[in-house]
């Protein structure tokens, strides 16, 4: 479940951010990525431990929503990239890596509760779940080097280019999921309807009292 989780095309939110994470590397800077996806997956497997644990407990509709405010941010960093030297001994893609890494493991863990349920021993299935998700981002990260490989190496593509273009087309998609999955706008959708609801309830109820004093005179 964690692999099909984190490489499900119909929630491309994990995909695309660890897409803009790793974008601006190729095979032969391996080192510094292997670096940044431990980063990440230090930072979502605390949180994906501590909320199914319910230590910590963020509502979902926010959750959803700053996760598409870290893809949004790393797309935007990556425009930031010029030489593709890397000399920086910690770069600052390293510490978005970690932190971001927080609040994807607070959406990992949103599916993994809906399947545990009751079940009160869940170290073994969160270690699965877990290395499942570590599967199928070492399976998003390869695709992402071939495909970089391919086009940068092969058809000899402008590097930055590349870069600017693909990172262009994720930070357009997440702001669009940002958009959709804006908590404050939902919660007043949801007081609109209640209001409508509550609203027909007593037309309803008045109707129908009304009706009946009528049947008896």
């Amino acid at each position: 479940m964690g692999i099909q989780h984190i490489t499900d095309l119909n929630g491309i939110d994990h995909i695309l951010f660890i897409t803009a994470l790793c974008l601006r590397y190729l095979w032969t800077d391996w080192k510094k990525l292997l670096v940044l996806v431990t980063a990440f997956t230090i930072g979502h497997s605390i949180t994906l431990a501590l909320s199914t644990l319910n230590i910590i407990n963020i509502p979902r509709n926010w959750t959803e929503f700053f996760i598409a405010i870290t893809i949004i941010v790393t797309a935007i960093n990556n425009c930031f990239v010029k030489d593709f030297k890397f000399k920086t001994k910690y770069p600052s893609i390293y510490f978005f890596a970690l932190f971001f890494g927080l609040i994807h493991g607070l959406g990992f863990s949103s599916l993994l509760k809906s399947m545990l349920g009751k079940d009160e021993n869940i170290v073994m299935q969160l270690f699965a779940f877990n290395l499942g998700l570590e599967v199928g981002q070492l399976v998003i990260v390869s695709i992402i080097l071939v495909l970089s490989f391919i086009i940068v190496r092969m058809l000899q593509v402008n590097r930055r280019e590349y870069l600017l273009f693909v990172s262009g087309g994720i930070a357009a998609l997440a702001l669009q999921m940002a958009i959709e999955r804006f908590p404050i706008k939902k919660e007043n959708q949801h007081e609109k309807t209640g209001y409508v609801h509550y609203d027909c309830s007593n037309y309803l109820l008045s109707q129908s009292t009304g009706h009946s004093k009528q049947s008896r005179l």
